[in-house]
């Protein structure tokens, strides 16, 4: 239906997204506002409790609206589950559009102190795995024309000694922007939203991170639903000529950061 000449109200109506580490946070508002226009939504968690009571109930919610909603366990440094992730959605949906890259995990301490677990983890989730999601997922976007947003943070712009997922944020980016051309002939695209400050339930630990994060003025705080807004323009036909870029969502932060303690 048209509204005063514009698109309808529901854009993303018979299509699917898959949105990893969707259970909370972040990613929990990205699902719910892909489904609000209109998306079927496939939601992955990586442990069982918390997190699979948390991706049961945004399921609910979705399934509320009318859509459906599928919820996959798995961990995106395992080529075999990330394959079981897709092939699920796949079967289950009939097909796959989107491809929000969200899960992430670290340990907050420098890069020089990481016992070689936990580097392997680093590298692991959040640069070989978000890979592994996108070859896995790019035969059924190459088929529906679809697209990629890889979720980013400050960090992969600006330095904390205590933040080792910020250098793998970055590497991510630039892999956006590969993909951007190395996908152009296919239809896919591939962008990313680099978010700042963003109210979660991981508020907590940035407070051990930035000593001087409480005195910074609130109108710079970010909520998820603006960035799950701008991950939605991404993957809309109004974003057709935005390719390989990685959108700030900071409320101008990233301008002030010299000037904050």
């Amino acid at each position: 239906m048209l509204l005063g000449g514009f698109v309808e109200a529901l854009p993303f109506l018979g299509k699917v997204a898959l949105v990893t580490g969707s259970s909370r946070g972040i990613g929990h508002t990205i699902a719910a506002t892909l489904a609000r226009d209109g998306a079927d939504l496939v939601a992955t968690y990586r442990r069982a409790g918390k997190s699979f009571d948390q991706g049961t109930e945004l399921c609910e919610c979705i399934r509320g609206l009318g859509r459906r909603a599928l919820l996959v366990q798995g961990d995106i440094s395992v080529k075999a589950d990330v394959t079981r992730m897709v092939d699920a959605a796949v079967a289950t949906m009939g097909r796959l559009d989107f491809l929000v890259l969200n899960a992430a995990v670290a340990p907050f301490k420098p890069l020089e102190k990481l016992f070689e677990r936990e580097l392997k983890q680093l590298v692991g989730v959040n640069f070989i795995g978000n890979i592994l999601c996108i070859q896995a997922a790019l035969p059924h976007l190459q088929e529906s024309g679809g697209g990629i947003v890889f979720i980013s943070s400050l960090g992969s712009r600006f330095y904390n000694p205590s933040y080792p997922l910020g250098s793998m944020k970055a590497a991510m980016e630039a892999v956006v922007r590969d993909c951007a051309e190395s996908l152009r002939d296919t239809g896919v695209t591939a962008n990313g939203v680099c978010a700042g400050l963003v109210r979660t339930d991981s508020f907590k630990v940035l407070r051990r991170l930035w000593e001087g994060i409480d005195r910074l003025p609130q109108e710079l705080f970010v909520e998820p639903q603006e960035v799950a807004d701008v991950v939605s323009f991404l993957l809309s036909p109004a974003s057709r000529a935005i390719r390989g870029q990685t959108i700030v969502v900071d409320h101008g932060m990233s301008n002030r950061l010299g000037f904050v303690g």
